[in-house]
């Protein structure tokens, strides 16, 4: 429709293309200059700028020269000389803003531009595309460019080693998949040294087809996954130690905490059994572990109270209702702990070890762009998700494709006829066709048709990133017909020569709309580039998903009113509007699928940059000592606060028997504290003289040790907790995700509940860590690296050797139940020649006619 106010101002794009203007007629007017310099003197641009910032200029300042650099240096390098329109997408890129430029107006050229400023800087500038062949391809054509002008390029796909993975990261300019940058970054925080991690700091990135990988990809997060526990041979070990054990001898319970300890005797008596020096050495942590997961299963969890047993399976009962959770499991490896004890099959689990969401990932940039022939209709996400604005870049000429109007079919058998005499007729001058589909299934049918009217043809439907550049490269070729799903082919132009554009150029056609208007624009735009000729047409019919779901019966009773043929199509506007409101329908339905999962993990993304900061200085070994000291005070505190009252106690009063004892518990020590020694030296401040006497015990305890050894110590017992806790805590966020929507049925807004239940885990997670590690760094006997292999290596021999002499002593009470067995097995005729009067060999006293003979 007319609008006069757009008439008059123009559009939001036009007032901001007008804006641009003044900046790229200044860019223009460098060009006689630029062209009067030589090689050496063009090459020399990059370290003139690169001291122009070291001297305070900014890159505005610098970037109409530099921009006029690259521009001449691609006409020289490539025999590309950027369009005005791609200096006004350089521009738009380099400040952050989505570039919406239809296909073919040179994307990637476009955003050598930015590429090039921001990598001046020296931190590293990526391009982010949604395939490896698109990385490598971008990476190798323009990275002649990029080194011409003295700057390295890297590229990153899969299946490359860390080493090359870091020099590519490296490099001043970066090309790579979405998946791989990501992972990437989930691999690095999962590393046990920082010279280990490949990625650097996130300055600048242009998401190539930005609304594939921040909108079609983004409602599904990426995970990494492994088994949630070790060997289950441990499990078994452990399931035999415990049964030699006495209460309160070896161990003490307390059921309602659901909590054991092993007492000094019972670790001695353990030790005697699995042939250890000292249980809570380093090397033996993942034994201790799983011992006290086997006390807690044996003597904490009951058979027909907490679990039972179907169908081989431990199944939770659920403590407040009773029922049985299927599917649920303990954590932390109490569940294959019980699994062992009940002699079922011990199940190993895979828990998410690392994710993030697209979203996030892609926010931590400081500076984040993108690149699309088809943005505009996301705006409103764009700006809502990630603060990113749009801007439609005008094409270099105008767009001469003719879009025909939607026709509709009243069943998909009359669609197909018709599709298929188009693509005849069509084939039969030599007009190539681009025939898209929304489904593989489809494509494979389509293609069955054709080849029964044998019509030469390619099929495409995304599975060979290599080829599929191939084939769609030849699309626009005389006569060609290719059928591709409608993402089929996206960063690669379909050219056509002179002989086609008279024949009309590139056909589109569609046998299906598309739940998203976006994706149907990416189609057509495949067709019309750089101002060639071009068509494209979408085929209906009422059977369609889209036309089925969504007002397909109003439209089928105008068309049986009107008495229409099978094969007779009707053209309406009302068919374009029921259309449109069935995709913006869509549409809306996915944002919020989006948004829904975005607002989750940004619970969780909060939690995860707290973890992978503090990861990061543990590994950086610069105060260790001075984190777990304060993580001494945090445990001393709380163990004060254990014994606090309501009411003001005198400092005498207090229950120090038991402080006492809880006190050497806590931190494995058998010197005393007291009253007296807290009020003369401490002024009667519980928890100063706790902690400081906590910390004293510490620093006597490590001055038997050299630096190394320490500095080794704490970053190996601060990082394996961290980790183990975090795994942990990961799978609790999963299991609470899975349940949080029933809250809905409460009453209760479930991410509410979820942001509340989630803190809640992360705090108990961070007081569990604090303990944690302290309880480990007051038991733990330290060692040198090579030590500690050793003993590993010396520890899996003695496991080994337990374990064949455990099924040695199994195999042979096996034998023994089977001979005994044989023996007590009824005797039938024929088994031995007795006679019928002597005495029964089964030793009843009886004549065997009358025991076993009868």
């Amino acid at each position: 429709m007319f609008n006069p106010i757009k008439a008059i101002f123009g559009t939001k794009h036009d007032r901001d293309i007008k804006k641009l203007r003044p900046l790229v007629d200044k860019i223009n007017s460098l060009e006689p200059m630029m062209k009067q310099m030589s090689d050496e003197e063009l090459k020399a641009q990059t370290p003139k700028f690169k001291k122009m910032l070291a001297d305070g200029s900014s890159l505005d300042d610098i970037l109409p020269e530099a921009f006029a650099t690259v521009r001449e240096a691609s006409s020289r390098v490539l025999g590309m000389r950027h369009y005005d329109v791609q200096i006004i997408g350089g521009i738009v890129l380099y400040r952050g803003i989505i570039a919406e430029m239809k296909t073919g107006e040179g994307k990637t050229l476009t955003a050598t531009l930015a590429l090039y400023l921001k990598a001046l800087e020296g931190k590293g500038a990526h391009l982010v595309t949604v395939n490896d062949y698109l990385a490598s391809r971008d990476a190798e054509e323009m990275g002649v460019l990029y080194e011409w002008l003295g700057m390295k390029t890297g590229c990153i796909i899969a299946d490359m080693e860390d080493e090359d993975r870091k020099a590519a990261y490296q490099a001043d300019i970066t090309y790579g998949t979405n998946n791989e940058f990501a992972f990437d970054y989930l691999r690095d925080n999962m590393k046990f040294s920082l010279d280990d991690y490949v990625q650097r700091d996130f300055h600048y990135c242009i998401v190539d087809e930005v609304d594939s990988i921040l909108i079609d990809e983004a409602r599904t997060p990426l995970l990494i996954s492994g088994p949630s526990e070790g060997d289950s041979k441990l499990y078994h070990v452990a399931n035999k130690i415990i049964p030699q054990l006495t209460v309160e001898k070896h161990f003490t319970i307390d059921e309602k905490s659901k909590s054991a300890i092993f007492t000094e005797e019972g670790i001695l008596k353990v030790q005697e059994l699995m042939q250890v020096d000292n249980l809570y050495a380093v090397e033996n942590s993942e034994l201790l572990h799983h011992l006290n997961q086997a006390l807690r299963a044996h003597h904490l969890f009951k058979f027909d109270v907490d679990y039972v047993i179907k169908d081989g399976e431990v199944i939770i009962v659920d403590e407040f209702t009773g029922r049985l959770k299927t599917g649920s499991r303990w954590s932390d490896g109490l569940h294959q702990a019980i699994e062992a004890k009940e002699g079922v099959e011990i199940k190993s689990e895979n828990q998410t070890l690392a994710s993030i969401t697209f979203q996030n990932y892609f926010k931590m940039y400081g500076t984040l762009a993108g690149m699309t022939g088809t943005a505009d209709t996301e705006a409103e996400e764009f700006q809502k998700i990630y603060k990113l604005s749009v801007i439609v870049i005008p094409t270099n000429l105008p767009i001469a494709r003719v879009d025909e109007a939607d026709v509709i079919y009243k069943n998909t058998a009359a669609k197909h006829r018709a599709i298929l005499k188009l693509i005849k007729d069509l084939n039969a001058k030599g007009q190539p066709v681009l025939v898209g589909t929304i489904s593989i299934d489809s494509s494979v049918h389509l293609s069955e048709e054709l080849t029964k009217a044998n019509i030469p043809h390619n099929v495409l439907n995304a599975k060979q990133h290599g080829k599929e550049a191939e084939i769609i490269m030849g699309a626009g070729k005389k006569g060609a017909v290719t059928i591709a799903t409608n993402m089929a082919g996206r960063g690669t132009d379909i050219k056509i020569d002179d002989e086609v554009k008279a024949l009309g150029g590139l056909y589109i056609l569609g046998t299906e709309r598309h739940e998203s208007r976006r994706i149907d624009n990416q189609l057509r735009g495949r067709s019309g580039r750089q101002g060639d000729p071009g068509h494209s047409k979408f085929f209906l019919s009422l059977e369609d998903d889209l036309m089925r779901i969504f007002g397909s019966d109003r439209i089928s009773k105008v068309m049986g009113t009107l008495g229409m043929e099978e094969d007779e199509p009707i053209e309406h506007s009302m068919i374009t509007n029921a259309i449109a409101k069935a995709q913006k329908k869509v549409e809306t339905h996915n944002f919020e699928i989006r948004k829904h999962l975005l607002d989750f993990d940004n619970v969780m993304n909060e939690q995860r940059s707290v973890i992978y900061r503090i990861r990061r200085d543990i590994l950086s070994d610069e105060d260790n000592l001075g984190f777990v000291k304060e993580m001494i005070e945090d445990v001393a505190a709380e163990l004060v606060d254990s014994y606090r009252t309501d009411k003001k106690v005198p400092l005498d009063q207090w229950p120090w028997e038991e402080m006492n004892k809880s006190f050497q518990t806590t931190f494995n020590t058998e010197i005393d504290i007291s009253a007296e020694e807290c009020s003369s030296k401490h002024n009667g401040e519980l928890e100063n003289y706790f902690g400081e006497m906590a910390k004293e015990i510490l620093d006597q305890k490590l001055a038997a040790y050299d630096e190394e050894q320490v500095t080794l110590a704490l970053r190996e017992i601060l990082l394996s907790t961290f980790d183990q806790h975090w795994k942990d805590h990961l799978l609790s966020m999963d299991n609470l995700k899975e349940g949080i929507n029933l809250k809905a049925y409460a009453q209760k807004d479930p991410l509410t509940e979820y942001k509340r239940e989630a803190f809640s885990l992360f705090q108990g997670v961070r007081i569990e860590v604090k303990k944690s590690v302290v309880r480990n760094m007051f038991s733990v006997k330290l060692y040198t690296a090579e030590e500690i292999e050793e003993l590993r290596k010396q520890h899996e021999a003695e496991l080994e050797r337990q374990l064949e002499a455990y099924k040695a002593a199994q195999e042979a009470a096996e034998r023994e139940a089977e001979s005994a067995k044989k023996q007590a097995a009824p005797l039938r005729r024929g088994q031995m020649k007795v006679g019928r009067n002597d005495d029964c060999p089964c030793g009843s006293g009886k004549k065997f006619k009358h025991c076993h003979g009868a």
